[in-house]
């Protein structure tokens, strides 16, 4: 995978209930499988200093979760600019415009793809398989 030379800008805020999902550690009994929990997927803002997973509804879908949070209320690390990793909900090539999927919720979609959001939070810089990872340039782009 490529390398990007600007790093990611983030900011943490709490996780609510749809970002709590205990994944536990890889192979030990009781982590889940597979263990990326809500990790890569699109946020928003659901309360003060807090963030959920976006939906294609969201209006204002502000970054992309970096880490696992275990617990409601745990930090959650949000990419806010530069190039982070994306959960894809659908195919993806390089160059498409990223909109936030529903289906998948919180993944990574083309614009125009059934069910998923209009507001444009980024351009592909890869391409990836449903589930797979995707880099995306975050970013407001268009009208």
């Amino acid at each position: 995978m490529a390398t990007y030379d600007e790093s990611i800008r983030s900011i943490t805020l709490d996780a609510d209930a749809t970002l709590a999902t205990y994944t536990g550690v890889p192979g030990l009994p009781g982590s889940a499988n597979p263990n990326n929990g809500k990790q890569y997927r699109f946020v928003i803002v659901t309360g003060a200093h807090q963030c959920g997973l976006a939906d294609h509804d969201s209006p204002y879908p502000i970054g992309v979760l970096q880490n696992k949070p275990q617990v409601t209320g745990a930090a959650a690390t949000v990419a806010i600019r530069g190039v982070s990793l994306c959960e894809a909900g659908d195919t993806i090539t390089a160059g498409q415009a990223i909109v936030v999927d529903d289906s998948i919720q919180g993944t990574a979609v083309p614009v125009g793809t059934t069910g998923a959001g209009t507001v444009v939070v980024g351009i592909a810089l890869g391409g990836a398989a449903v589930g797979q990872l995707v880099p995306v340039l975050l970013g407001r782009f268009g009208a």
